[in-house]
């Protein structure tokens, strides 16, 4: 599959890591092809988008989020991008695979939330660490199938001039993808699942300290535990043999969350729609067989 080193991450601003939560928009890979096609083995292109996210998990406000950049693919047997993101193949076997997974989430300023006003902002979060995923389910011709995951990933933040250990949270999700819908090489997937997050990050989310209390927002130590649930979908399809174009949202529920007596915890409810469109500029002439990895 494919390694993206410059991945376009929209919907960053809403997942355990949230406006952070971290969670990876389709990378939309230029060339989209049949199945039994061949696609290039390396591909080089800019990506522009954009999303109406909230700041953080169960943040009380969205802010709209543009994103242009470049992008690079190499679909190689270890390394590999898809609509979950970057990924390295450690080891698979049939329907079981083990992977190194990463994502990343957008920074958000403390003084454009009226909740955290006066509070130190929310940097860059990037996560990494292990997933292991099972193909439950397979349709016919190998364009749909049903799978679980199970991420667990360490959580770090930066402004760019440090990076902090934030953590780690865990998002098991069953998902279910399609090859095909409405265009022979789009790509559709809609997954659910719970997150959980440890003490340190939960902080980083909804820890008030004693210097930052004021009327309406006391002092709140946070705990570890049950996040959230979140629903994500998104669809990709190419329009021509160099663009294509995305989109997708996610729909994230807080209710007996562990931190639901945070004064940062604003809404039980978040909602985030994104967009975006690739262009390849340079395609390999070697190429992959597309059907030997329809979902990605």
């Amino acid at each position: 599959m494919a390694a993206v080193l410059c991945l376009p991450l929209l919907a960053a601003a809403a997942s355990p890591a949230g406006a952070q939560t971290a969670v990876a928009t389709p990378a939309l890979p230029a060339a989209g092809t049949q199945q039994g096609e061949r696609r290039p083995l390396f591909e080089a292109g800019v990506f522009g988008g954009g999303g109406w996210v909230p700041d953080y998990p169960a943040a009380g406000q969205n802010h709209f989020r543009v994103l242009p950049a470049p992008y690079l693919i190499y679909r190689g047997e270890v390394l590999r991008s898809g609509e979950r993101g970057v990924r390295g193949r450690l080891y698979g076997s049939g329907d079981l695979e083990f992977n190194l997974s990463f994502n990343a989430a957008f920074a958000a300023r403390s003084r454009d939330n009226r909740a955290r006003e006066g509070m130190p902002d929310l940097d860059y979060l990037g996560e990494v660490g292990p997933a292991l995923r099972y193909v439950a389910w397979r349709g016919a011709g190998g364009r749909q199938r049903v799978a679980l995951e199970l991420p667990v990933r360490a959580v770090f933040s930066t402004d760019l001039s440090y990076v902090r250990f934030r953590g780690v949270s865990v998002a098991p999700e069953v998902s279910f993808e399609h090859v095909g819908l409405f265009h022979p090489a789009a790509r559709t997937r809609v997954g659910v699942g719970p997150v959980f997050t440890t003490g340190l990050l939960s902080d980083y989310f909804y820890r008030v300290e004693e210097r930052y209390a004021r009327t309406g927002r006391p002092a709140y130590d946070a705990s570890g535990g049950y996040l959230g649930t979140r629903l994500t979908f998104s669809y990709r399809r190419p329009i021509t043999e160099r663009i294509s174009v995305g989109g997708g949202g996610r729909l994230e529920n807080f209710s007996a969350a562990a931190n639901e007596g945070s004064p940062l915890f604003r809404r039980e409810w978040n909602a985030t729609l994104f967009a975006g469109v690739s262009i390849a500029l340079y395609r390999s002439e070697r190429t992959v067989d597309s059907a030997a990895e329809p979902f990605d």
